[in-house]
C-alpha cells in the first residue's frame, strides 16, 4: 500500500451502528405499480414507529434505502432496532399482503460518498445485518448473536429470544442466530434456507431440541408476558403500579444505627409486597444501590419499575426522623414526599403510614385484609423490636458469607427478641429459618435440633397463622432438612398467597420443582423470579445451572454469563459458562479461557465428588496433570464439609494415577476423619466420599456397597437434582471396581435422564475416570449413541 492510500483509509470513521435491515418478501414479482405501493406503504409504517421519530428528532438515525426495503442505522441504544422491529411487526398485522423479513446486527458503520456523489453507508455492521435478514422467510426477525447476547441483559426480552443455530452464509461467513418472535409478532418457524441447507439427520435431533425449548420459552414468556404487560404488549413491560424501595440513608451520628435504618426500609418493603395490585422489586435487588442514586433513569431500566421509594432516617436518644420520597423513575419526578417526627416507640406507626400513602400515591387497590396487614405491628414492644433488627441485619451478613458467625449473632438477637416478647411471632418465624440455612449451609443439625426448629416454626405459625414468613420458615424446614417437598411446597404457595411479591418464596418453589424433575415449571417460576429480583445473580446462576443438568448448553453459557454480568464472582454462573464448553463440546482449552477470568481463590471451591469438583482441580484431572490437581487440593480450610470433600478429591486423583500404594498412610487416616465425621449415617455425599478412600485403599467391594448405599439414600425418583452426582459417581466407582457393564447400565440411564452436569457424550470421551472401560464394547456403544437434551416431555 502506498503512502496516498494509507493515509486516505485512516481518514474512515467507524462507529458501532444497531442495524434493522428491511426488505420486502417477493418485490420483484410484482407489477411496477404494486412494486411501487408496497415500498410506499411500507416506508409510511416505518416513518410512523416511535422508535424512528425519537432517534431522528435526536439525530441518531441513518437510513439507506435499497430498492426493495432499506436499512435503518440507530446509534442511540442496541434495544431500538429490536423495538423498531417489533412495531413494524405489529403494524403489518394490518396489511397481510406486505410481507416483510427482517434482520439485525450491531457493527461498526460509516458515512460515505458513492459514485453519484450520494450520501451512504457502508461497513461491515451493515453486510452482516443483510446477510443476517437474507437468512428468513417473510414474518421472520432474526438476530446476529451479537444483539441476542446484549439482549440477554433485559429481563423483558429473554422470553422472545429462541437460538437456531451456526450457519454459513455468503463468502464462507458463518452466522449464529436466533429468531425473534413472542404471540403477537413474528416468525417462529425455522427458515426455509436454513432448513434445507442442513443435513437431515443432524435437524432430526435439533428440532426436538428446539422443539421442546420452544415450548419451554412460549411457557416462559406467556408467565412473563402476564406479569409484565399493562395492555401494550411487550412493548409495555413496566408496569405503573411497580416500585422499588432503595436502601435508606442512616443519618443519624451514631452510624451504627444502619441497622435501624435498614430495618425500616425493609419492613416497608414488606408491607407492600403484601399488596396483590403492586409489583415490589426484592431487597436482594434494591441492595445493589445506594440511597441515593445519581441516574434514576437506569435504575428504573435496571429494576424494571416505574417508581422509586428513597428515604432517610435519623435516630438521637428516643427521637426519631423519617424522610421519604415516592419518585416517578423514568422523568426523574417527585409524586410525594413527607417527613415524619415521632418518638423511636413510634416507629409502628410511621412504617405503616408510609406504606399506606404510598400505596395510595400508586393507586392500588388493597383487600381488606392487605390494609389490615399494613396497620400491623409485629411487635408491642421497641426493644424486642430493636433487637429483632439487629438479627436480621446479621442474618443478612449470614445469608451473604454463608459462615458460622454471623448466623450464630443473629440466631442471639432473635432469641433476644422473643425473651422480651414471646408472642413476637415474626422473630419465631425468622429465627427457625436462620437456624435451618445454616444447618444446611455450614453444619448440619442433629434430629433432636431439627425438631427444635420445627417446634420453633410451628410456634410461629400458631402465633401468626396468616404471617407470610411463618409459612416460609416451616416450608424451609421441610425442604432443607426433610426433602419433603409437597410439604414444602404447600407452605411456600401460602406465603405467597399471603405475599404475592414474596421472591424468596418464589424461588423456593422453582428449587423444589428442579428437585422433582419438573423442569419447566422451574425455569417458569425462576423468569417470574427475574421480573421480581432483576439484580439477583443467583437466579440467571441457577438457570443456567438447570440448562447444564437439560444439557442445552448454549443456554446454560448464557444463562450464567448473564449472573456473572450481575456478580463476576458468581461460582454458579462461572459454573455453567465452563461446562458448557467442557460437557457441550469438550473443549477444555476454552474452558480453561473462561476460568482464567474468575478469582482464584473460587476456582477451587466446592469439593465433594470427583464429578462435581473444584474447576480448576477438574480441569488438571481432564489434563491428565495430577500432580497439579493434588496441589490444588492439599490445603485444609476451616469448613469441615469441604476438607471432607478434598479428601475424597486426593482420594479419586490417586486412584486415576495408579499411585494410590504410595499413599495408604494418608487415606487410612482419611478413611478414620471421614467415619469419625459420618453424623449423619444417611448422609449421602459423606457415604460416597468414604466410598472413594476405600477404593484408593483397594478395597473395591467397601467402596462399591458404599456408592450403591448412597444412591438409595438419595435416589433420583426422591431428587432429580441431588440424586443424578450420586448415581454419576456410582458409574464411576464400578469403572474403577472391575463392574464395567454395570457401569456401563448406570450410564445408559443417566444419558437418557436430564444430567448433564455430572455426564455428557463429551464428558465420557474426555475424562479419565472411564479409561478402564474406554474400549469396552457397550462404552463405545454409548459414545455412538444419544444422549437427552431439552426438556422432559
Amino acid at each position: 500500500m502506498n503512502s496516498a492510500s494509507a493515509e486516505s483509509s485512516s481518514d474512515v470513521k467507524f462507529e458501532i451502528g444497531h442495524v434493522l435491515f428491511i426488505d420486502i418478501v417477493g418485490y420483484s414479482k410484482g407489477l411496477i405499480n404494486e412494486q411501487s405501493d408496497s415500498l410506499q406503504k411500507l416506508k409510511e409504517i416505518v416513518r410512523g414507529t416511535e422508535q424512528f421519530r425519537i432517534a431522528e428528532a435526536e439525530g441518531k438515525l441513518l437510513r439507506l434505502p435499497t430498492g426493495d426495503g432499506g436499512a435503518l442505522v440507530f446509534r442511540n441504544s442496541p434495544e431500538a432496532p429490536v423495538l423498531c422491529a417489533m412495531e413494524i411487526a405489529k403494524a403489518l398485522k394490518s396489511h397481510p399482503k406486505l410481507r416483510v423479513r427482517m434482520g439485525i446486527h450491531s457493527g461498526p458503520v460509516n458515512e460515505i460518498t458513492d459514485l453519484n456523489e450520494q450520501a451512504n453507508i457502508a461497513g461491515a455492521g451493515i453486510n452482516i445485518a443483510q446477510r443476517v435478514m437474507d437468512c428468513g422467510d417473510a414474518g421472520h426477525i432474526l438476530l446476529s448473536k451479537h444483539v441476542a447476547d446484549d439482549l440477554e441483559q433485559y429481563p423483558r426480552w429473554r422470553p422472545c429470544l429462541h437460538e437456531i443455530g451456526d450457519f454459513e452464509v455468503k463468502h464462507g461467513v458463518r452466522l449464529s442466530l436466533t429468531n425473534l418472535y413472542t404471540d403477537e409478532v413474528g416468525n417462529r418457524q425455522l427458515p426455509s434456507k436454513l432448513a434445507r441447507g442442513v443435513k437431515q439427520q443432524r435437524w432430526k435431533t435439533a428440532i426436538i431440541g428446539g422443539a421442546l425449548l420452544a415450548i419451554a420459552a412460549c411457557l416462559v414468556f406467556f408467565v412473563v408476558h402476564r406479569a409484565s404487560t399493562n395492555g401494550g404488549g411487550v412493548l409495555s413491560s413496566i408496569l405503573e403500579k411497580s416500585v422499588a424501595v432503595l436502601p435508606f440513608e442512616n443519618l443519624s451520628e451514631d452510624k451504627a444505627n444502619t441497622y435501624f435504618a435498614d430495618g425500616i426500609q425493609d419492613e416497608i418493603l414488606t408491607k407492600l409486597a403484601s399488596i396483590a395490585d403492586l409489583k415490589v422489586i426484592s431487597r436482594t435487588s434494591t441492595a445493589k444501590y445506594k440511597s441515593k442514586p445519581e441516574d434514576l433513569k437506569t435504575v428504573s431500566q435496571q429494576l424494571g419499575v416505574a417508581n422509586v421509594v428513597e428515604g432517610t432516617v435519623q435516630r438521637a436518644a428516643d427521637k426519631l426522623r423519617v424522610n421519604v420520597q415516592l419518585i416517578d423513575a423514568r422523568a426523574d419526578s417527585h409524586l410525594w414526599a413527607k417527613s415524619y417526627d415521632a418518638d423511636t416507640k413510634d416507629v409502628f406507626a410511621i412504617e405503616s403510614k408510609v406504606s399506606q400513602e404510598i400505596a395510595d400515591a400508586l393507586q392500588a387497590k388493597l383487600s381488606p385484609s392487605e390494609t389490615n396487614n399494613l396497620a400491623t405491628a409485629p411487635t408491642k414492644d421497641p426493644e424486642a423490636y430493636d433487637s429483632f433488627l439487629k438479627a436480621e441485619y446479621e442474618e443478612r451478613e449470614a445469608e451473604s458469607s454463608l459462615k458460622a458467625e454471623p448466623f450464630d449473632r443473629a440466631a442471639a438477637f432473635y432469641q433476644e427478641a422473643l425473651s422480651r416478647d414471646p408472642n413476637f411471632a415474626l422473630a419465631a418465624a425468622r429465627l427457625a429459618e436462620s437456624r435451618i440455612l445454616r444447618h444446611w449451609f455450614v453444619t448440619r443439625l442433629s434430629e433432636d435440633e431439627l425438631a427444635q426448629v420445627k417446634a420453633i416454626a410451628e410456634r410461629a405459625l400458631a402465633l401468626g397463622p396468616n404471617l407470610a414468613a411463618a409459612h416460609v420458615a416451616l416450608g424451609s424446614y421441610y425442604y432443607y432438612s426433610k426433602r419433603e417437598f409437597e410439604d414444602a411446597l404447600k407452605e411456600f404457595r401460602r406465603a405467597l398467597e399471603l405475599q404475592p411479591n414474596n421472591a424468596h418464596a418464589l424461588e423456593s418453589c422453582a428449587y423444589i420443582y428442579r428437585r422433582q424433575g419438573q423442569w419447566e415449571l422451574a425455569l417458569a417460576e425462576l423468569a417470574k423470579c427475574e421480573e421480581r429480583d432483576p439484580r439477583n445473580a443467583a437466579l440467571p446462576a441457577n438457570i443456567g445451572g438447570a440448562y447444564l443438568f437439560l444439557r442445552m448448553w448454549p443456554e446454560a453459557k448464557r444463562a450464567g454469563s448473564r449472573a456473572l454480568a450481575l456478580d463476576p464472582h458468581n461460582l454458579l454462573g462461572m459454573r455453567s459458562v465452563v461446562f458448557s464448553h467442557l460437557y457441550g463440546t469438550g473443549d477444555v482449552n476454552e474452558a480453561k479461557r473462561a476460568l482464567a477470568a474468575f478469582p482464584p481463590d473460587q476456582r477451587m471451591a466446592y469439593f465433594s465428588t470427583l464429578g462435581s469438583s473444584g474447576m480448576e482441580f477438574y480441569l488438571h484431572v481432564l489434563n491428565r496433570d495430577f500432580a497439579a490437581a493434588l496441589k490444588v487440593c492439599e490445603t485444609e480450610t476451616s469448613n469441615p464439609d469441604e476438607n471432607r470433600g478434598r479428601m475424597a478429591a486426593r482420594a479419586a486423583v490417586y486412584v486415576l494415577a495408579g499411585d494410590a500404594d504410595k499413599v495408604r498412610v494418608e487415606m487410612e487416616k482419611a478413611r478414620g476423619l471421614l467415619e469419625a465425621r459420618l453424623r449423619d449415617p444417611d448422609d449421602g455425599f459423606v457415604t460416597l466420599q468414604l466410598g472413594w478412600v476405600n477404593l484408593a485403599l483397594k478395597d473395591n467391594a467397601e467402596a462399591l456397597r458404599l456408592a450403591r448405599r448412597a444412591t438409595e439414600l438419595l435416589p433420583i425418583e426422591k431428587d432429580a437434582l441431588g440424586g443424578v452426582p450420586l448415581l454419576a459417581a456410582l458409574a464411576e466407582i464400578e469403572a474403577r471396581a472391575g463392574q464395567p457393564a454395570e457401569a456401563v447400565k448406570t450410564l445408559q440411564r443417566l444419558l437418557s435422564l436430564p444430567a448433564g452436569f455430572s455426564i455428557s457424550l463429551q464428558q465420557l470421551k474426555i475424562d479419565p475416570v472411564w479409561d478402564p472401560i474406554r474400549n469396552d464394547p457397550g462404552f463405545q456403544q454409548l459414545l455412538a449413541g444419544k444422549e437427552q437434551i431439552g426438556l422432559n416431555k
